[in-house]
Order: structure tokens, then C-alpha cells, then sequence
């Protein structure tokens, strides 16, 4: 839907930007867009006609030529394959590239999202995030991606930073193809080029066949992430033609997107595709055992009654019978309010050489900066029990500190006495869970020295069903990319502030490798001698730097 008139989304310094002009799609491989069409539309006498080419901008790249469609301003080209078709003998394989096309292929729409189990919208919370309001049809033919980017490049201007989002969803559900994470508004308000882009997930992406003795599945409980390598080459070898410069590369996430972009830092075939990373509540320190994830392989040939041998049967077996199979397994997990975990990336020696953080930050990425963050109250996003009393406060306290509670309790009600008992919960669950694993990242990244590591802390309540969330799981996810159109956040002139400010200092990382930006006050790197963290608090103008923002809570959960 075009935005309205005067709606007030751009602040004043980012209208001063050069308008994008009706002019040709210039890239490297020649000129296409308004060039193509032979001939303009008639129109009414004195008025401009309209070429094809300036609604159709038509894009050559190593493959063939794509068709992507004009949107106020930015031209969006979805859907576009970086692989061949998974299903069949493709499955549990490495990724394949794509075959060149003749002619030109449409680009219009979303491609496939990879096969997964939607989340419960019967749970407000589902419907908030919108993971899984996903356009596109579910199936195996999904390493496909979209792009956003300016249609013309303001004059004097060289090649626009490129913005890779990795979605939510754990390893097991999502996609790049969901409204939350459409990039266009990025794309207008940091004239960069946005990515988003759909993987294998579940079983389909991380089933460790290693075992089973073909060799061809060496690498099969990892292929999700060799997925997003391929994807990250593509875009290597291509993004030139979108007007992208190939080595100012940026890598986030949010959730399983920061999961994924922490996997990235510690795999060989990832080296040099990227240039700063980004991860967003979702640091990820270690992968999962081979030794584990042979056993969750086993589980699920089991609950396929396969028996022995089972390679070509898996490869055989319907998509719908095998996601049926993981759910089963994945139920487990949701009916003790977790996340799925049987399936994810495995430590196999070679796609995933490492743990990614453990015991310490990755030589083979020394030289990628990084951007840490978490929200205050993440875990508020697995829990409905929202009208607990502080009877179940301090009972929740007592099952993960015993005698201790009352004394934990207190520290947290001390600093909030207005919160409620369901948000100390959350929050106490958060400092255990995301933030502790967020502040060893930064730690780890910071004391390898070779490259810097910002931390930040997003403590801005979302405003959904009255701000009885505190700050969630992803309520900083909209700010980032500029649109807080969700749930989480809300159209204001204040969240579009906000979103100034976070936005602002992504696109800045993504162009520089430092956040820094005259939307934001001044952002110090992260040292375990300060533990700086940019604070997001109250309202924009009280957006801060702070010296290890949550002493207390961090010095206590570091000691159990």
C-alpha cells in the first residue's frame, strides 16, 4: 500500500536526500529498465508518458535477467532463485546453483518459504511478532531471496552498503518473505540495498544423515546454513547489478536470524562474503554435538518407521510426511513452552569447523565487526500467565535459585517496583537466558581485539494490549528496518524517532562498521573494562551510552 501524504515517516534530514529520478536502471552488465521499452504509453497532451521500463526495471544477472516492479521510489524484485529445487535427490544435499535462464523471468512475487509449522495464532503474541503471516507457498523449491533497492543512484554517489536480514524463527520456522521484514522502508530511508531471503529449515536443513554412511550426506546437518552461504555468494557475485557494493556487506538478524548470523562467523565457506555482522537476541555461542544431533536423527527415522538404511527412502518420502514426522518430535519441545530444538546446525568438523563463541570469539571472522543487542524483558514472549501475583513471582524464583528467592526477587522489584509479576518473570528469565549469552558474545568478540563489538539494550515497552508485555522478544525488530507499522511498536511520531535512531545506526555500521551517526549520541565500542552499551529508555531523547547498564543482575547470574 503506498503511504499517504505528509505521513510524516521521514525526518527532516533524510527528505534532503536526492529524490530517485525516473531514469534508466544502470548496472554493470548494461542498460536495461526504461532503455527496454520501444516505445512510451500515449497520454494526454502535455503530459509525461510513462515508459515500461520506469514501472518494470529489468535487472541482468549472472543467471539471466530479472523483471522487478517500481514501488514509491524503490525498485523490489522478489522471489529470485540463488539455488535449485532441494526436493527429491537435492534433498539433505548441499545447495546447487540455479541454471541461467533465457529471456527475462518475472520478479514480482514471493517464492516458496521452506516447509514449517506455523506458530499458534491462537497466542496474541504470534500475531504481534507476524513470523508467520508469510506470502509465497510452503515447499522445497525456496532458496530464493528478495531485494529492495534505490532506483537510481543520487549523483556523486558510489555503490550503496548492503543490508542482509536473516529471518526469525529459530532453525525451524520463518521466512524472508514475511511483512515484518520487508525492507523497503529501509531501502528508502538509508539509500541501501535491503536483502531478505528463505533457506531450508527444520529437518529439511539440519537432519545429520552422517551417520547412515553415504558420503554425499556429510555435510546434511548443516545444509540450512550452507544455504545461506550459497545465498551470501550470490549476492557476492551479483549485487553490483542492484546497485550494491559487494564488499560493504552487513549480516543481521533478530531471534534465529542472530542465531544464524553468529553460525556465519565460525564457517570457512562464509569467509569474505560479509563485512560486520549483527545480531539481535539471538546470540548463539555453540551448535549442537554431532553425538546430539545423530541422536535426533535417529528419533526421527524411528518415528518414520524407516529401519535401517533409510537415505533413499527420506530422499523419496513426500515433504508432508516428513514435516508431519518433525512436528511430532518438535511437540515435545512446544508442550514445555520451548522452542523446537531436534533439529539445528550440527557441529560437523567441516560446513561448521567450531563452536561459534565457545570457547572464544572466531579467528576465522577476527576482522567483522559486530553489533550485540537484547530487549529487557525478551523471554516475556513464551509466557501468558499474565495475571501472576508475587506468590507466583517469588515461586518462579524459588524453582531456578531455591532459598535465594526472596533476596533475587527483591533486587528486581527494587529496580521496578511498577512492573508487574508476569514482566519480573520474563525479565528475570531474559538475564538468565539472552542476556547472559549477549554479554559473553560481546565479551568474546571485544577481547580478541581485532575488530570492534557494540552492545545495545532496547528497554522500550511495546504499547500492544496495554504494555503488558514490558519490552518483548522482537519489539526492536521494526525500528531497525524502519517500519513500525506491527504490532509490537505502532505507528508515533515517537517510534518513528525511535526508529531513526536504531535504524540510523545500522545503515551507518552497514556503510562503516561503526554505528555511529548523528541520530544517536555517541556509541563506545564494548571492553570488558566498561561493557558500554547504548540504552534505549523512555523516550528518543533519552537514548544513551551507559557503563554496564545491568551490574547487578550481570554480576549475579555470572556467579551461578
Amino acid at each position: 500500500m503506498a503511504n499517504p501524504p505528509n505521513d510524516n515517516r521521514k525526518t527532516t534530514d533524510v527528505t534532503k536526500q536526492q529524490q530517485p529520478q525516473a531514469t534508466p536502471f544502470l548496472n554493470r552488465r548494461g542498460l536495461l529498465g526504461a532503455a527496454a521499452a520501444t516505445g512510451a504509453l500515449w497520454c494526454a497532451k502535455g503530459a509525461r508518458a510513462t515508459t515500461e521500463g520506469e514501472i518494470f526495471p529489468v535487472v541482468e544477472t549472472a543467471n539471466g535477467r530479472l523483471r522487478g516492479l517500481m514501488s514509491g521510489g524503490i525498485a523490489v524484485f522478489k522471489g529470485m532463485h540463488y539455488g535449485a529445487d532441494t526436493s527429491g535427490a537435492n534433498r539433505f544435499m548441499p545447495p546447487v546453483p540455479v541454471a541461467r535462464w533465457a529471456g527475462v523471468r518475472d520478479a514480482t512475487a514471493y517464492g516458496n518459504y521452506a516447509p514449517q509449522m506455523p506458530a499458534d495464532r491462537r497466542r496474541a503474541y504470534a500475531d504481534l511478532i507476524m513470523y508467520d503471516l508469510q506470502p509465497g507457498g510452503m515447499g522445497e523449491d525456496c532458496l530464493v531471496m528478495n531485494i529492495w533497492t534505490p532506483s537510481a543512484s543520487p549523483s556523486g554517489r558510489g555503490q550503496r552498503p548492503v543490508m542482509v536480514h536473516l529471518h526469525g524463527g529459530g532453525y525451524y520456522a520463518g521466512s524472508g518473505n514475511s511483512p515484518q521484514f520487508d525492507g523497503e522502508m529501509l531501502a528508502r530511508f538509508g539509500d541501501a540495498v535491503v536483502v531478505t531471503l528463505n533457506h531450508r529449515l527444520g529437518a529439511f536443513g539440519f537432519l545429520d544423515l552422517s551417520a547412515l554412511g553415504d558420503a554425499r550426506m556429510a555435510p546434511s546437518g548443516a545444509v540450512g546454513m550452507l544455504d545461506i552461504v550459497a545465498a551470501l555468494g550470490w549476492i557476492r557475485e551479483n549485487i553490483a547489478a542492484f546497485g550494491g557494493d559487494p564488499s560493504r556487506v552487513l549480516v543481521f538478524g533478530q531471534s534465529g536470524g542472530g542465531l544464524k548470523t553468529s553460525v556465519l562467523m565460525a564457517m570457512p565457506s562464509a569467509r569474505g562474503l560479509f563485512h560486520r555482522a549483527g545480531v539481535m537476541s539471538g546470540s548463539g555461542l555453540r551448535v549442537t554435538p554431532q553425538e546430539a544431533s545423530r541422536q535426533a536423527t535417529d528419533a526421527f527415522v524411528a518415528t518414520l518407521g524407516l529401519g535401517k538404511d533409510p537415505v533413499a527412502r527420506l530422499q523419496a518420502l513426500p515433504m508432508q510426511t516428513l514435516l508431519a514426522a518433525q512436528v511430532t518430535m518438535e511437540n515435545a519441545d512446544r508442550a514445555k513452552g520451548e522452542a523446537p530444538r531436534a533439529f539445528s546446525p550440527a557441529l560437523d568438523g567441516v560446513a561448521i569447523a567450531r563452536h561459534p563463541f565457545d570457547p572464544d570469539a572466531p579467528a576465522l571472522s577476527a576482522e567483522v565487526p559486530m553489533i550485540v543487542g537484547t530487549t529487557l524483558d525478551e523471554r516475556a514472549y513464551r509466557r501468558i500467565d499474565f495475571s501472576a501475583s508475587e506468590a507466583d513471582l517469588l515461586k518462579f524464583a524459588e524453582a531456578r535459585v531455591g532459598a535465594d528467592a526472596r533476596r533475587l526477587v527483591a533486587m528486581y522489584r527494587d529496580e521496578d517496583p511498577a512492573a508487574s509479576p508476569y514482566v519480573l518473570q520474563a525479565r528475570i528469565d531474559t538475564d538468565m537466558t539472552f542476556r547472559r549469552a549477549a554479554e559473553v558474545q560481546a565479551a568474546r568478540k571485544s577481547a580478541a581485539g581485532a575488530a570492534p563489538a557494540y552492545a545495545y539494550l532496547w528497554k522500550i515497552p511495546s504499547p500492544a494490549y496495554g504494555g503488558r508485555y514490558g519490552a518483548p522478544h522482537g519489539t526492536d525488530i521494526g525500528p531497525s528496518l524502519h517500519d513500525i507499522r506491527n504490532g509490537l511498536n505502532g505507528p508515533s511520531a515517537e517510534s518513528v524517532r525511535l526508529a531513526d535512531q536504531l535504524a540510523g545506526a545500522w545503515v551507518a555500521f552497514a556503510a562503516t562498521g561503526d554505528p555511529n551517526n548523528p541520530r544517536t549520541p555517541q556509541w563506545p565500542a564494548y571492553t570488558a573494562a566498561r561493557r558500554g552499551t547504548l540504552v534505549f529508555e523512555g523516550d528518543s531523547s533519552r537514548t544513551r551510552a551507559q557503563d554496564d547498564p545491568r551490574q547487578a543482575f550481570r554480576t549475579y547470574w555470572a556467579a551461578r
